[in-house]
């Protein structure tokens, strides 16, 4: 028993190793890029570009700034510029949750696009679907706090950090405790994942999420994951995601469905109270952003469906180094 135990202990660590260096190969090199881009100011330039956009969905054009740098570095890098810039601004409640829904949609694309590339997801298409699903996601919501006149008093935020210079060995012992805690993570997910499958509970989940995923077609092999993904995180999600890609068990369209699932809505919970901390309403970073992402991939999936497999291969789906690749035309997911 001990040494069953242990056996099984080993083959945890050794999974999440492997799962977790595979990660690091895309972070480390692109968190490497983003700090030189911000030591640099280019991420400033990103800002002003996106300044006309951000007056499109009702917000100050200095605003594009939050969002750049959250789309390049991560939502603690928009909260931060926030935080620099938002008292001088009186925004509304309501400009707060738009702003605060399109971070959510659309952050850290570098890292996670790439994670969603290994996972089977064209980069490109990835990019696109959400950097144009939080605008949208933000142009309807702006209409309706607009229409509706909700949310118009102004805005409290609840965090404001002290702003300082991070030096380069400050922020490489930063990028070390990161990784270590992903490790971390991704071990205790799979230890979960493991139990959960021990147990039959990932069989009850699935069961009872079953009228859900098949309106979204996502199959039941994938639900597990999808379900992590939604909860932790596109990182740890896509991690596995990756472990199942290779396996073979999952079909493409089921990947490309899973992922791009969970990169229009990921952390839910954590990413959600990141973004009420700054006085972002939960009609529009939690409602909102749900309905909103099941919507999309329902249509989503409709579409590639009816699309030929060499259209699906070429603009949306990338290769993958699958042990036992299933078709791309496979009939679920």
């Amino acid at each position: 028993m001990f040494i069953s135990l242990l056996h099984v202990v080993r083959e945890l660590i050794v999974s999440a190793l492997q799962t977790s260096l595979m990660l690091f190969k895309i972070i480390v090199p692109i968190s490497i890029l983003t700090r030189l881009l911000q030591q640099l100011g280019i991420v400033d330039y990103f800002g002003i570009i996106l300044g006309p956009v951000m007056e499109l969905v009702g917000l100050p054009g200095q605003i594009g700034l939050v969002w750049a740098t959250a789309m390049i570095t991560n939502i603690y890098g928009g909260m931060v510029v926030f935080a620099s810039l938002a008292p001088g601004l009186d925004l509304t409640v309501a400009q707060v949750s738009v702003l605060g829904t399109m971070i959510l949609v659309a952050h850290s694309l570098p890292v996670e696009g790439l994670i969603a590339q290994k996972a089977g997801t064209r980069l490109r298409a990835t990019l696109l679907i959400r950097v144009m699903g939080a605008l949208l996601i933000g142009w309807i919501l702006h209409l309706v706090y607009q229409l509706t006149g909700a949310l118009q008093q102004t805005n409290q935020a609840l965090w404001n950090p002290l702003l300082f210079e991070q030096t380069w060995s400050a922020w490489l012992l930063a990028e070390l405790r990161n990784m270590f805690y992903i490790f971390l993570i991704i071990l205790t997910l799979m230890a979960v994942l493991k139990i959960m499958k021990k147990l039959g509970v990932s069989d009850l989940m699935t069961r009872l999420l079953a009228p859900v995923l098949n309106i979204l077609g996502i199959s039941r092999e994938a639900a597990p994951v999808a379900i992590i993904g939604m909860t932790l995180g596109l990182g740890y999600g896509g991690g596995l995601i990756i472990q199942e890609a290779r396996t073979g068990n999952l079909s493409r369209r089921d990947l490309f469905a899973s992922v791009t699932l969970m990169g229009l809505c990921h952390s839910i919970f954590e990413d959600t109270l990141l973004m009420m901390v700054l006085g972002a309403h939960l009609s529009g970073i939690f409602w909102a952003r749900l309905i909103f992402s099941l919507l999309v991939i329902y249509l989503l999936v409709k579409l590639i469906r009816k699309l030929p497999d060499k259209i699906l291969v070429r603009y949306l789906l990338s290769s993958v180094d699958l042990v036992n690749d299933k078709t791309v035309s496979n009939g679920q997911g």
